[in-house]
C-alpha cells in the first residue's frame, strides 16, 4: 500500500462528512484563521487533525512553475441549479443537489458543493486573486475528492456569483434555497485549462485525498459583489505549504 493509499485510508472519518453536512470541518474540534484556533495550530486541535502539521502535500500551494502535460480535458456536466446555500461560520457554501458530474480522463466525479475564499488560497506566482471558489467532488469511480479551483478577480458583473452574493446568509448557522438562477456553470472560465497536483483540503482535518484541478483563467466578478463575501468573511484563507516532492502539472 502506497503512502497516499494510507492516508486517504486514514482520513476517511475526516472525509465522510464531506458527503453529506454543510460544514467541512472537523467536527470536534473548534479552528478558525487566526489566533490560538488558526493555521499554525490547527494540527494540534484534534488528533484526526494530524495532517494539517505532520503532511507533507498539504493545500494551498504557490504556483511558481509547472510541467506541461498531456491533461484530459475537464468534461462538466450540471444539473439543474438548486440546493442549499449556507453560512457554515467558515465561508459561504452552495450544497448543491445530486447529478452534476466532472470527468477527466478516468477520473469521475459528482459535485457535492462549492464554496469561496478570499482572499484566493492558492497562488500564482507569489500572487493572489481576491476570492477562490471551490468546486467540491466526490469520486465515483474510487477513494478520495476532487477540488476544481477558480480564481475570481474584479471585472463585470457576473451574472451566477451576483444571484449567489445577493442571497448570502448574514449569520453564521444560517440557510435558505439556494437561487433557482445560482448556476455554478457561471463561475467557470470558458477554457478551463488547468494545473493539476496532489493535495489535501485546506480545512482541518487536512486530509491529503485531493485531486486539486486549478484553472489558469480567472473570472471577472463585480468589485461590489466581492464585497458582499469580504463583509461577512474578510480573510478565510488558508496559508500556502510546502509543494516538497509533488509534481505540479499544467494541460497544453
Amino acid at each position: 500500500m502506497d503512502r497516499r493509499t494510507f492516508l486517504i485510508g486514514l482520513g476517511a472519518i475526516g472525509v465522510c462528512p464531506l458527503c453529506t453536512k454543510a460544514s467541512f470541518a472537523a467536527e470536534n474540534a473548534h479552528w478558525s484563521y487566526e489566533g490560538e484556533a488558526g493555521p499554525d495550530h490547527w494540527g494540534t486541535l484534534a488528533a484526526e487533525n494530524a495532517a494539517c502539521s505532520a503532511g507533507s502535500e498539504q493545500s494551498p500551494i504557490d504556483i511558481v512553475s509547472a510541467t506541461k502535460a498531456n491533461l484530459p480535458p475537464l468534461k462538466i456536466t450540471w444539473q439543474k441549479p438548486g440546493g442549499r446555500i449556507v453560512n457554515n461560520g467558515h465561508t459561504i457554501q452552495l450544497n448543491v443537489p445530486p447529478g452534476s458530474t466532472l470527468g477527466a480522463g478516468k477520473s469521475q466525479y459528482e459535485m457535492v458543493q462549492f464554496h469561496f475564499h478570499a482572499p484566493s488560497e492558492h497562488m500564482v506566482e507569489g500572487k493572489r486573486f481576491p476570492m477562490e471558489a471551490h468546486f467540491v467532488l466526490k469520486k465515483t469511480n474510487g477513494d478520495g475528492l476532487g477540488v476544481v479551483g477558480v480564481f475570481l478577480e474584479e471585472g463585470a458583473p457576473n451574472r451566477s456569483f451576483a444571484t449567489i452574493a445577493t442571497a448570502f446568509p448574514k449569520t453564521e448557522g444560517d440557510e435558505a434555497a439556494a437561487p433557482d438562477d445560482a448556476n455554478p456553470a457561471g463561475l467557470l472560465p470558458r477554457r478551463t485549462n488547468y494545473w493539476r497536483y496532489e493535495g489535501s483540503l485546506t480545512t482541518p482535518p487536512c486530509s491529503e485525498t485531493v485531486d486539486w484541478m486549478v484553472c489558469m483563467a480567472p473570472v471577472g466578478v463585480a468589485k461590489a459583489d466581492i464585497a458582499k463575501f469580504t463583509a461577512l468573511y474578510p480573510m478565510n484563507a488558508r496559508p500556502v505549504q510546502q509543494v516538497n516532492r509533488r509534481f505540479v502539472l499544467r494541460s497544453m
